[in-house]
Parts: C-alpha cells; structure tokens; sequence
C-alpha cells in the first residue's frame, strides 16, 4: 500500500534550480550561486535571491562581495535579504502591542542598516527590481509611508511592469494595518491581474487582497464577508484567469500562486473550493503563504484534511 508523500517546505521540491543554489551558499561559492541565478528574468530571480537570503550562510558571502564590489546588484540585493530576515526575527510577527520596546530598537536599526547598504546599490544599480524590492521591505519596516512606498514601487515597474514579488509587497502596504486602504488594495490586485496575459500568476494577488480584507475584520464584518457571494465571483474570475487557465505554468511563484487560492477557499469556509488547489500543490507547503496563524505545515494540513473531506478528495 503506498502512502502519500510527507509534506514539506523544502521549495527545492518544486524548483530544481534551488538545489543548486543552496548548494552554491552552502558552500560558499559566489559564482556557483551567480551561474544559477544571472539570466533568469527578473521575478524569478527575486524570489531566488529571496530564498538564498533565508539560509544561514548567505549574509556573510553577500557581505563580502558587496564589501568587495559595491556595484554588485545581486549582492546588495540578497545581503539587504538576509539584513531584513534577521529584523524581522528581532521584531517578530506580533502585532505591534505583542513587541517591545528594545525589540522595535533593534527592528529599527538593523532595518537603517539595510537602508543606508541599499541606497548606495540603487545609485549604482538603479533598474535592478530585486534592489527596489528590498527597500519597498525597509520602507514599510521603517515606517516611510505610502508616497515613498508608491515611489519605490513605480521605480521597481520600471524596470519589470508585471514584477509579481514587487506587487505582492506593495500589496502588503497598501493594506490598511500600514496605512492604505481595502479600495486601493483590491483595485491594484484586480488591475495588476488585468495588466497581464491570462495564464500568468497576478491573479493570486486577487485572492491574498481578500484575504488581506477577511482577516482585517471581526465579527459580524467578518461574517458578511466570508457570505459575500460578490467575493467568490472576483475569486472565480481571477483563478480562472490564472491559475485555473491552460496556459499556467510551473515556473517559480506557481506553487505560492496556487497556494493562495487554497488558503482564502479554506479561510471563507468553501472547503470544497479550496480541494482543486490543494490537490495541484500536492505536498508541497509554501511557508510564506500558509505561515499566519501559526507552524505553517500544521495549519496546511489541517485545511487540507477539512478540505479532502468537504470536496470528496481523495
């Protein structure tokens, strides 16, 4: 009898390439690592550069490099990486009344360390987004504002319109917990989608906006949201147009992308719309999506088994 694979976090999984590249950090060569991610376009290298940045040994190779070249782009960009993982460690995912006060000092500083690395990468590197990327993460930190975020973000587009780990991050602070808004949110997410070919992933930016919203409100709010039947037609809509449409690959972020209709499905209470998406991504547990009520892997697999059981999934 067989059994179906453990679950796992282990994005290599998915991603070929990221066995090499771990292997690249792990072993401390810097060009290893360049010949894995140079080339690639410019979304795909964000995210590579993202998930070097998470493993241990990454800051201090970037560090050298970028001590040895300031202009190295990549460099910058994943020491400004691993620089924003470890303030985000410090500082926790707390809601901000949970942190203390030497907790957000050290936030802070560690942030004003990125910030001050990153300017000087943007003036030698002005139209790399994996740079503009990290400081739309430092101005949030750091409290800068929507106008500078827009700014920072308009400067990403520039180089790469349909930038899909930009959009999610500038998502993330037009929300109303840093300062924007459930309009301005869900209109960036529905026009972010429209401005793309069908079969490309920005329609997962519709459902992480709803999700965004659904986890915002309490209470009775909430229990008219989870109701809206105006919700699950944007849903259908933008899965439809994404990651339901032939044309959807499995290039890097599919997994993320997929996942992202899993979690607003299970979180609405539709268990049985949320078992295609989980069926699609298999074992494989994306901790950026799955990581906001707790272990990541815990709450993947307590959706799951509600859903495989509502949708009659086997």
């Amino acid at each position: 009898m067989s059994t179906a694979p453990a679950l796992t976090t282990d994005l290599a999984v998915a991603y070929r390439e990221l066995s090499d590249l771990r292997a690249g950090v792990l072993d401390g060569d810097w060009i290893a690592l360049r010949r894995v991610v140079d080339g690639q376009r410019p979304a795909t290298r964000t995210g590579m550069i993202v998930y070097a940045g998470s493993l241990p040994p990454a800051a201090a190779l970037a560090q050298r490099q970028v001590e040895a070249d300031p202009a190295d782009g990549l460099a910058a960009a994943l020491l400004g990486n691993c620089l924003i993982e470890k303030a985000w460690e410090v500082r926790t995912g707390y809601r901000a009344q949970h942190v203390s006060q030497d907790q957000f000092r050290e936030f802070h500083r560690i942030l004003r360390d990125a910030e001050r690395m990153l300017i000087d990468a943007a003036a030698h590197q002005p139209g790399d987004p994996a740079i503009w990327y990290c400081r739309l993460l430092t101005a949030r930190g750091l409290e800068l504002g929507l106008a500078e975020a827009r700014r920072r973000y308009d400067r990403l587009a520039d180089s790469d319109p349909h930038h899909l780990p930009g959009q999610l991050q500038y998502l993330q602070q037009i929300c109303p917990k840093w300062g924007g808004s459930f309009d301005e949110m869900h209109s960036f997410a529905w026009t972010a989608m429209l401005a793309v070919p069908e079969g490309a992933a920005q329609g997962s930016l519709v459902a992480q906006a709803h999700f965004e919203h659904l986890i915002d409100l309490e209470g009775s709010e909430q229990a008219d949201y989870r109701k809206d039947q105006r919700v699950r037609e944007e849903l259908h809509e933008a899965a439809a147009r994404s990651v339901l449409h032939p044309a959807f690959g499995t290039e890097h972020g599919w997994v993320e992308a997929v996942s992202r209709f899993a979690l607003i499905y299970s979180v609405l209470g539709d268990h049985a719309l949320a078992a295609p998406y989980f069926a699609a991504v298999g074992n494989l547990v994306s901790e950026s999506v799955w990581r906001y009520f707790g272990e990541p892997v815990e709450m993947f697999d307590n959706f799951r088994r509600e859903a495989m059981k509502k949708g009659d999934w086997r």
